[in-house]
C-alpha cells in the first residue's frame, strides 16, 4: 500500500474496523457510575427515583465487608448435628460477625442500540436478585453463587438511550453458615448482538478421544434465531493452538431438524495436553454467516485432556493418577470480602 497518504490509510483502517464491529457482537463492563444504598425502597426500580444521596460505588462491590463487626450479626441458637450436639446453644462468629443480612439496591443507566439484542450477564449477585429495566422486572435469580443472564431487549427505551438498570438484592437471616458477602460482588456485562446470534454459554466442547497421536474435539454451537427450526445459516470454525496457528478447521450449514445447533467434529494431530503442570489452552473461533454476511463470532477456549474416575484406584488425568490438592475455602477472599 502507498504509505505517502497516511490519512487515506487511516480512513481505510477505520472503515474496516467499523465493518468488523458492525458484523460482530460487542461487550462492555458496567463497572462505574453505580449508586448504592442499604435498605429497601419501594420505588427504587423506577427511572424517576431520586438516588442522588446514595453512595457512589464501583462494581464489583461487597457492602457487608464494611461492617461493623458485632457478635449479634450472626448470633444463632442451633445444635450442630455434625458435632453430635443434641441441644441447641448460642453460637456466634460463624459468618465473621459481619452484617451480611439485609437488603440493598444498586442503580445505574446505560445506552444500547435499539435494533440489536441486548443481554445482561451477572457473574455473581448475593442474593435473591431482582433485575429491573426502566421500572419493569427483567428477571429474578435467587442463587447467590451462580452467574445468570437475562435478555432485556423488549424493556429498553425506543431509542435505546438512558436505560435505567436497578438491582434489588436480599440476604435472608440464617441463609449461610459462613460469610457469603453481599451485593454485586462480581462483574456485570452488557452484551449486544444481532437478532441472530450465538447466545450466552452457547458453545459446548468436549474431547471424547485423547491420544498422543491425535485427539477428537466435538463442538456444539447453539444459534438464537427466534424460530423453532431455522436453516441455511453457515458456521466456519477454526481450532488454534496457543500460538494462534490453525490446527483444524471445518464448516457446516444448519439444516431443518438440527434444533438450531451446529454439531462439528475435528481431529487435532499430536495434541499438547492440558494439565496443572502444562496448562496449554487451544481456542475454537466460530464465525456464523447468513449468506456472505458475517453475523456473529465467538471464541471458546479449551484444554485437550482426558478425565477418568476408576473405582478403588482414584482419579486419572491423561492416563496418569492425579491427586487433588488444596483447602476447603467456603469463600474466595474471606475477611477481605467477596468482591
Amino acid at each position: 500500500m502507498n504509505m505517502k497518504h497516511p490519512k487515506q490509510l487511516l480512513a481505510v483502517l477505520l472503515m474496516a474496523a467499523a465493518c468488523t464491529m458492525q458484523a460482530q457482537r460487542s461487550e462492555a463492563l458496567l463497572e462505574k457510575n453505580w449508586k448504592f444504598s442499604k435498605g429497601d425502597f419501594k420505588e427504587a426500580s423506577q427511572p424517576e427515583f431520586n438516588d442522588t444521596k446514595w453512595e457512589s460505588v464501583v462494581i464489583p462491590h461487597d457492602w457487608a465487608i464494611f461492617g461493623p463487626f458485632d457478635m449479634n450479626n450472626d448470633l444463632q441458637n442451633v445444635a450442630v448435628t455434625q458435632n453430635f450436639e443434641k441441644k441447641a446453644s448460642l453460637k456466634t462468629g460463624r459468618t465473621g460477625g459481619l452484617p451480611y443480612v439485609g437488603t440493598g439496591w444498586y442503580r445505574t443507566s446505560f445506552d444500547a442500540p435499539a435494533d440489536k439484542e441486548v443481554t445482561l450477564l451477572f457473574d455473581g449477585a448475593m442474593s435473591e436478585a431482582r433485575v429491573y429495566i426502566n421500572g419493569k422486572e427483567a428477571c429474578f435469580w435467587p442463587f447467590g453463587y451462580n452467574s445468570f443472564h437475562c435478555n432485556v431487549t423488549s424493556l429498553l427505551n425506543k431509542d435505546g438511550k438512558n436505560n435505567t438498570l436497578a438491582v434489588r438484592l436480599e440476604n435472608r437471616p440464617q441463609s449461610s453458615r459462613w460469610y457469603p458477602g453481599a451485593g454485586l460482588y462480581r462483574n456485570v456485562h452488557l452484551r449486544v448482538n444481532k437478532p441472530v446470534h450465538i447466545p450466552v454459554w452457547g458453545t459446548y466442547l468436549t474431547t471424547p478421544v485423547v491420544k498422543s497421536e491425535y485427539a477428537k474435539v466435538h463442538l456444539n454451537t447453539a444459534l438464537e434465531t427466534g424460530q423453532p427450526e431455522a436453516s441455511g445459516y453457515r458456521i466456519v470454525t477454526e481450532l488454534k493452538d496457543q500460538w494462534g496457528k490453525v490446527v483444524a478447521s471445518g464448516d457446516k450449514v444448519l439444516a431443518y431438524g438440527d434444533g438450531n445447533v451446529f454439531e462439528q467434529s475435528f481431529v487435532v494431530r499430536s495434541p499438547e495436553l492440558w494439565s496443572p503442570e502444562t496448562p496449554v489452552l487451544y481456542t475454537a473461533v466460530s464465525r456464523v454467516y447468513d449468506g456472505q454476511e458475517l453475523i456473529d463470532e465467538h471464541t471458546t477456549p479449551f484444554g485437550i485432556r482426558s478425565l477418568e474416575f476408576i473405582p478403588d484406584k482414584g482419579f486419572f488425568l491423561n492416563g496418569k493418577k492425579t491427586y487433588f490438592k488444596g483447602a476447603c475455602m467456603h469463600h474466595d477472599l474471606g475477611p477481605l470480602g467477596a468482591a
